[in-house]
């Protein structure tokens, strides 16, 4: 059974559809990643999916249950966490504040104390500057900390907007190597990332969103050797 599944998901800004009746799939395990020019849907696809965004047609299912409408904060609950577009950290609060508020919805004491200690193994830098205001952080230290309060809820589903948005080629090889770390132990990724290659590098599987509609969808390998995905977006 797919851990998450949209079946016909539509997504509207008043007149305007920008999600026109996406189908796709995420397994338990699974790396899977959206890819497509600006202003393709992804974003939308991904607010959509986080609760962010209530669908106008079709239905969204996590673990075997509707989760069409539910609020984002009722979702998190769930299991689903979403690292947004531009990272939404809060400039004013230090970064272990930042981090604290990934766990808000959790009473497990010594767990949150244990997922912690993880997002500073997992970003040394976050632990150099726990004490830091958030604010005053590189744009790569700022990925690190909105990746590290995301996994502070304990995500089932991790949801990841345009990680490398920004950031020094350096920081995008680090950032990604993090995302493969992430999946190896075990957390379920859908990534939206404008970086087709590394997106598909990393990824078990793909899809291609134009306009709004799936066009392609594929092994991650397939999606790479493409003819015209190569063309659109691998400049080959």
């Amino acid at each position: 059974m797919s851990m998450l599944e949209a079946r016909g998901l539509e997504v509207s800004y008043g007149q305007i559809k920008a999600v026109k009746g996406i189908d796709l799939n995420v397994n338990p395990g699974e790396l899977v990643c959206l890819i497509g020019a600006n202003g393709a849907g992804k974003t939308t696809t991904l607010k959509s999916l986080a609760g962010m965004l209530a669908p106008s047609a079709g239905d969204i299912h996590f673990e075997g249950k509707s989760i069409s409408g539910r609020a984002s904060h009722d979702l998190v609950r769930r299991g689903i966490a979403l690292v947004p577009e531009g990272r939404g950290i809060f400039g004013r609060l230090t970064v272990e504040e930042n981090l604290r508020l990934g766990a808000y919805a959790r009473k497990d004491t010594t767990g949150i104390r244990q997922d912690m200690d993880r997002a500073y193994d997992l970003f040394p830098r976050l632990a150099e500057r726990r004490r830091q205001s958030a604010g005053t952080l590189s744009g790569g230290e700022q990925q690190m900390l909105a990746i590290g309060r995301a996994l502070l809820s304990r995500p089932r589903l991790l949801l990841l907007d345009e990680p490398s948005m920004g950031l020094a080629p350096i920081l995008v090889q680090k950032i990604f190597e993090i995302i493969r770390r992430i999946s190896a132990e075990g957390v379920t990724l859908l990534l939206v990332e404008q970086n087709a290659k590394l997106a598909l590098e990393v990824s078990h599987r793909g899809y291609v969103l134009e306009s709004g509609r799936v066009t392609l969808a594929d092994e991650a390998r397939a999606l790479l050797a493409n003819p015209r995905v190569r063309q659109a977006y691998l400049g080959g």
